[in-house]
């Protein structure tokens, strides 16, 4: 039997398997409200045949919208079209859905990435990205406004209305951002927190936003909706955020509750310096798992089926992740089951469609044609 394929479970949510389609930003939101396009984009992955689909980064208020195309969850509005999209996929998908809950920081009002991804000033139609302290991404960049205790509580009341209205929504799970240089993250990379009150300076101090973040969402769901973290476990820079710091962060969020670790890397600096390669992620994905005991999700350029069922069958990870690899190939769990000879869940519309000699690809799929 295919581990990869084998079920998996996080907290009460059941998954068919441990292929995850990672959250992707799709920039077609308008106003925050989910599109036609995110009706197509998440309906397609929803016939992947992959256990969990998580929809990209939402940003909880508008000034954390990565760019002003950003999906949103801040808003009565933002809610109606999200429902109205999670609707109708769902009549044609029993795939379970979690939601990445995000604020973009200091890397917010951003141009769209294919139209270069930079800045854009208030005077340009954008508005002051805010964030822990007062230094840019980029060092030809304005710096943004940092956060006072009033705006700390608004961002934090923010993470918890839009959880408020993912759980009415039926979202399965939630995910906090606090990974690829956003908000969160900015909070925990000495990089980029500079501050020298109760939220800056050391570890314990650097965490204490993020986990009130994470305390604030947790109390106001059921115990039984998993909630979990992306997080990036290294900032790929010698005097930044680094696995050790992770840890820390991970085993906190374990006693508060934490349902999973979702390991990424990177983001906070344009000074990273990245070893790119095939699974180059998994080592840390290993290292969280073993050091916190909590599940944990692997990702980063996994693309083939036999490298992401080693994965799980050496405990290197619980589960794996896709994104562009996803978005390159949206079937990619029916062809990573015929390279494993494993089953996979496909709506009966496609059971034609597989190859002669694979009848057991869609488990007990059969049909006749007059």
């Amino acid at each position: 039997m295919s581990h990869l394929f084998s079920p998996y479970s996080i907290a009460d949510l059941h998954l068919k398997n441990r292929i995850v389609i990672a959250p992707m930003c799709q920039y077609s939101a308008e106003n925050g409200d989910a599109t036609d396009w995110h009706l197509i984009h998440l309906g397609h992955l929803a016939l992947s045949g992959a256990g969990l689909l998580i929809i990209e980064a939402t940003a909880v208020e508008a000034e954390g919208r990565i760019t002003p195309a950003d999906l949103g969850l801040w808003s009565d509005d933002n809610e109606s079209a999200l429902r109205r999209v999670l609707s109708a996929v769902r009549r044609h998908s029993s795939m379970p859905i979690a939601i990445q809950l995000a604020h973009a920081g200091r890397k917010a009002s951003s141009h769209l990435p294919w139209d270069g991804g930079q800045l854009i000033l208030p005077e340009q139609g954008g508005w002051r990205p805010q964030a822990p302290s007062a230094i840019a991404h980029l060092a030809d960049e304005p710096a943004p406004l940092a956060l006072d205790n009033a705006g700390l509580e608004r961002v934090l009341q923010a993470f918890v209305a839009a959880a408020q209205r993912a759980h009415r929504l039926g979202i399965d799970a939630i995910e906090l951002h606090a990974a690829h240089g956003y908000l969160l993250h900015q909070f925990l990379s000495p990089l980029a927190n500079t501050r020298d009150d109760q939220y800056g300076g050391s570890l314990e101090n650097r965490m204490r936003f993020p986990l009130a973040v994470f305390d604030a969402v947790r109390a106001v769901v059921p115990v039984t909706m998993p909630v979990g973290v992306r997080l990036s476990a290294t900032d790929w820079v010698e005097t930044g955020w680094d696995v050790e710091q992770s840890v820390c962060f991970a085993q906190a969020l374990r006693e508060r509750g934490c349902s999973y670790m979702h390991v990424s890397s990177g983001g906070v600096s344009p000074l990273q310096n990245i070893p790119l390669g095939p699974g180059y992620q998994v080592s840390l994905a290993e290292t969280m798992r073993r050091e916190t005991g909590l599940p944990t999700i692997a990702v980063g350029l996994i693309t083939e089926a036999e490298p992401a069922e080693a994965i799980i069958a050496e405990g290197r990870a619980d589960l794996v992740a896709l994104a562009r690899g996803m978005l390159f190939d949206p079937r990619w769990p029916w062809h990573a089951a015929v390279t494993l000879g494993a089953e996979v869940s496909a709506p009966p519309q496609y059971w034609r469609s597989q190859p002669r000699g694979l009848s057991r690809l869609f488990g007990d799929a059969s049909i006749g044609q007059r």
